[in-house]
């Protein structure tokens, strides 16, 4: 019993800090947009035409599972649970992907992969900028310059394919 007990008070303020992260919500959305990515970008490995968005994709699987794994084990240290699928609203687009083929999924998967990353961006600066768990900062500032980079090539690939981008 005294151990149950014991078990349960160094668990208690995990529980009590995930529960109270001010932070927790970036949690949930990065790691959400992150499992999108990953799932937006297998799809397009296999559905692309081009070859330039299929090797956009793989670099998407790459790039964005290891960041995912990275968020994982944070959030794991904090005791915060993470979404283990995407946003309702990104399942929603990935759905709409593979009804598509040919260069129609091209220039769908272009102008996803720029919205997605443009919202990306917005959303590592915000917690750079107000963020209150410093780890989460941190992480934020770790991988805002490679979804810059993301972004950079999604937008060289729509302006090469003529797809307008807002």
């Amino acid at each position: 019993m005294k151990r149950h007990v014991l078990i349960l008070a160094c668990a208690l303020p995990l529980v009590a800090y995930a529960a109270d992260n001010p932070d927790s919500s970036f949690y949930k959305n990065i790691a959400e947009a992150g499992l999108a990515e990953v799932s937006d970008a297998t799809l397009a490995t296999q559905s692309a035409t081009d070859p330039k968005l299929k090797d956009f994709a793989a670099m998407m699987i790459k790039d964005h599972s290891a960041a995912n794994d990275k968020l994982s084990a944070l959030a794991g240290t904090k005791g915060i649970s993470l979404p283990t699928s995407a946003s309702v609203t990104e399942m929603a687009t990935h759905a709409k992907l593979k009804l598509e083929s040919g260069d129609t999924f091209d220039k769908a998967y272009i102008k996803d992969q720029v919205s997605a990353h443009r919202a990306a961006l917005r959303l590592l600066r915000k917690e750079i900028a107000t963020g209150q768990d410093s780890d989460a900062k941190d992480f934020a500032k770790s991988v805002l310059p490679t979804v810059q980079g993301h972004l950079k090539a999604i937008n060289t690939i729509a302006a090469a394919e003529g797809v307008t981008t807002k």
